[in-house]
């Protein structure tokens, strides 16, 4: 099962155990099948985190779109272009890792940037940047990812959507992201 919530609220049983009280946005639910798994002697799990707007279909399908037409430019895959392009605009997480273990960590990772040798508390260790796969992304981060991808993409003479289209798609990802300008708005600005 999967709620929206509008509010939470936190307050203690007669046993002093905590319960946590959820408001859902929407008027009717069912927990039939969540109650019965309880009365059969299970338990269950919640997951609860802030809510993100799922990125566009349309975001992810344009991005790849483009890479396919720049590694007909430069002769390569759109594969290796993503992961590329993921290096240059995308997001990353530091780690130190043992150093027998460094291959290991790059299959488990989009892309692996070794940094060298550190010594931690008297042990040696591996820096490695790994970056994160773009389907994780927030519709932000996913925004910084296209905008770079189209910066490459004009920069190869490759015709990309104009930018008021790229605008709108930045707005079907989430609400963190300016209104777009309409065709004739954009027209007036060029003048």
């Amino acid at each position: 099962m999967r709620l929206t919530i509008g509010n939470i609220k936190l307050q203690y049983n007669e046993n002093g155990k905590a319960e946590v009280v959820l408001t859902t946005v929407s008027r009717m639910i069912d927990i039939s099948k969540e109650k019965d798994v309880i009365s059969k002697g299970k338990q269950l799990i919640a997951d609860i985190k802030q809510y993100r707007k799922p990125r566009s279909l349309d975001s992810n399908a344009y991005m790849w779109v483009l890479l396919s037409k720049m590694a007909d430019v430069l002769h390569t895959t759109k594969d290796e272009l993503y992961l590329e392009v993921l290096s240059r605009y995308g997001v990353f997480t530091h780690i130190i890792v043992k150093p027998e273990v460094v291959s290991r960590v790059k299959e488990e990772w989009r892309t692996v940037r070794e940094l060298g040798e550190v010594t931690v508390n008297g042990k040696t260790g591996i820096q490695l940047q790994c970056y994160f796969g773009s389907s994780t992304y927030s519709t932000k981060e996913m925004a910084v990812l296209i905008d770079g991808v189209v910066s490459e993409c004009k920069e190869l003479d490759i015709e990309t959507l104009p930018p008021w289209e790229i605008q709108r798609l930045k707005e079907e990802w989430g609400n963190d992201v300016p209104k777009a300008k309409t065709e004739k708005e954009a027209g007036k600005e060029q003048s």
